[in-house]
């Protein structure tokens, strides 16, 4: 059965079967940038996972409408389910993970050109409209920016906590602050930083190159005043596991990668808990 978006559904019967999602889900985490190109699905996919090892039951809502990747990184390709009798939206399962995206309802390779408000209205949908259930974390992955899908998701999912994903260095540091203040404005009560690409790990000789410098996504959150997560460092074999659709955390958990993703995923929960 074809899955359509009806992105213009009745706001009030939207919200409020949102809030009965919402009801079910004990902890809700966006995660987001201030520009692209930085990891920040690949930081949402692999802590996804590592919740998941650590016990816990874990959506992945894909909210990056016009660039869709998560499906790719986890290894998912048809399309989620429809349930009968209440014509809802069944998300996919990938190795105990739930996880809807926009990607496998297109063509491949074909660009979505839809302005704000119907990407908007995509995302109220797939909160809305999913069948959720009893979830202990759900975790969205936002576009790059500080633009109306950050907005849209962050009023109608109500998150808990963001993740703010930055590289060490300068350029990715100041939007990366701009998303900082961006969460702040939007009363996302706990906000905290994770540095990624934080030096590579030569795989001949297993020194670390600090190719785009390291600390400063910790140093940044210590000016900000908000909390620091953790250290995220580059691997290869990262890079190959992520194409094959094979996150670290799954196909890797021993690899110094995915060991920063498992400790990363234990200070979410603590910070989280406090």
């Amino acid at each position: 059965m074809d899955i359509k978006l009806d992105v213009n559904s009745k706001p009030n019967e939207q919200d409020q079967k949102i809030q009965k999602n919402l009801d079910l889900i004990k902890n809700r985490i966006v995660v987001f940038s201030g520009k692209g190109g930085v990891g920040k699905t690949t930081v949402a996919v692999n802590l996804s996972f590592a919740l998941l090892r650590q016990g816990s039951s874990v959506g992945l809502l894909d909210a990056d409408i016009t660039g869709p990747n998560v499906p790719k990184m986890v290894g998912l390709n048809d399309m989620p389910g429809i349930d009968e009798k209440s014509k809802q939206i069944i998300p996919q399962i990938k190795d105990g993970l739930q996880v809807i995206s926009i990607a496998p309802m297109i063509p491949a390779d074909a660009p979505i050109i839809w302005r704000g408000p119907l990407r908007s209205g995509a995302i109220t949908q797939f909160l809305s409209d999913v069948v959720w259930g009893q979830l202990d974390f759900l975790l969205a992955d936002l576009p790059p920016g500080t633009g109306d899908e950050v907005l849209t998701t962050a009023q109608k999912m109500l998150p808990q906590m963001a993740i703010v994903v930055t590289t060490p260095q300068e350029v990715s540091l100041i939007d990366c602050r701009r998303a900082v203040n961006m969460a702040k404005k939007l009363q996302i009560k706990k906000i905290a930083v994770v540095e990624n690409m934080s030096g590579l790990i030569c795989p001949h000789c297993g020194k670390t190159i600090d190719l785009f410098g390291s600390g400063g996504g910790e140093k940044m959150a210590q000016e900000m005043g908000v909390a620091f997560l953790g250290k995220i460092p580059m691997e290869v074999s990262t890079r190959k596991s992520g194409d094959e659709g094979k996150p670290v955390v799954i196909e890797n958990p021993e690899s110094e990668t995915g060991k920063a993703f498992l400790e990363i995923a234990k200070n979410t929960v603590s910070y989280l808990n406090q």
